[in-house]
């Protein structure tokens, strides 16, 4: 088994915090889970407890989230000196084994190779509000189970070795590109419509507090009331996505590969992102993963 750490950062996101820490609290233990409690949420201590916590101040800032991955990039670094793999990312992306590998995260990486990072699939959980009508309980896949692929979630975020994280976790400057067949970062940001509209109420009291416009930012779109949309035709449109048969993800992995480029001259590496008007069923192995 892997000597396997896990980070993240939060304020206030209790919902996914409480997910996350189920996931990855019984894959690896909550004294190899660390936490940046971005405002030293009393809240976030609570449901955080054994978990090694790191407080920081709370104050609003226009470039909070350049602020947020200078920390993240030191703290995985230093981790990595004590830790086979680190895995990095927000508080509403896990990091998920397909069932079928047979095998438990830990005991999958520790059959990789070090000095990598690894890239898993992104894929989306949607709420499909017109057909899944019951709520998150113990776990998210069950009541959930549809995805739509995610590529600007793809994200490099599993690593053993030393390299500079881009912000928002996107891009690293490791210039090979892993993509394990049975690896997927699943994103919960869409998960079930309740929790989405707190969390973006949430958001948009953040950017508000900052005072500052888009342009003045390094903070996604979506963080500002007037980019929001209407909540409920957000997940209405999820139903209008083109079903796909099967779940082969082989085609969008060798999609990356294809494409795989330095990002201009930024020290970074990419592959292209492109936008899937599609939509997989979850196959019932992974009924309760999370």
């Amino acid at each position: 088994m892997a000597n396997l750490a896990v980070v993240t950062m939060v304020r206030d996101d209790l919902f996914f915090l409480d997910i996350w820490l189920r996931h990855y609290g019984a894959m690896v233990g909550r004294e190899n889970l660390y936490i940046v409690n971005h405002g030293r949420g009393a809240d976030v201590a609570r449901l955080a407890e054994g978990c090694n916590l790191i407080g920081i101040p709370g104050e609003a800032h226009k470039s909070f989230d350049m602020k947020r991955w200078r920390l993240l990039n030191n703290l995985v670094g230093g981790l990595r000196s004590y830790y086979d793999w680190v895995i990095v990312g927000d508080v509403d992306e896990l990091v998920v084994i397909d069932p079928q590998a047979g095998q438990s995260l830990p005991d999958f990486l520790a059959a990789q190779p070090q000095r990598r990072v690894l890239t898993p699939l992104g894929l989306e959980v949607i709420h499909r509000i017109d057909i899944e009508d019951q709520p998150i309980g113990a776990h998210v896949l069950g009541p959930r189970r549809h995805v739509r692929p995610a590529p600007h979630y793809s994200k490099p975020c599993v690593l053993s070795l030393g390299t500079k994280i881009a912000r928002g976790g996107h891009f690293t400057q490791a210039d090979k590109l892993v993509t394990p067949d049975h690896l997927y970062l699943f994103h919960l940001k869409f998960c079930d419509f309740d929790a989405y509209r707190a969390a973006m109420d949430r958001r948009n009291a953040v950017t508000a507090e900052i005072g500052a416009g888009i342009k003045d930012t390094a903070i996604g779109r979506h963080w500002f009331a007037e980019e929001r949309g209407e909540d409920r035709a957000v997940f209405d449109a999820f139903a209008r996505l083109q079903m796909q048969e099967g779940f082969d993800m082989g085609p969008l992995r060798r999609k990356m590969h294809r494409s795989w480029k330095p990002r201009g001259d930024s020290g970074f590496w990419q592959f292209d992102r492109p936008d899937h008007a599609s939509q997989y069923h979850l196959p019932d192995r992974f009924n309760g993963v999370f």
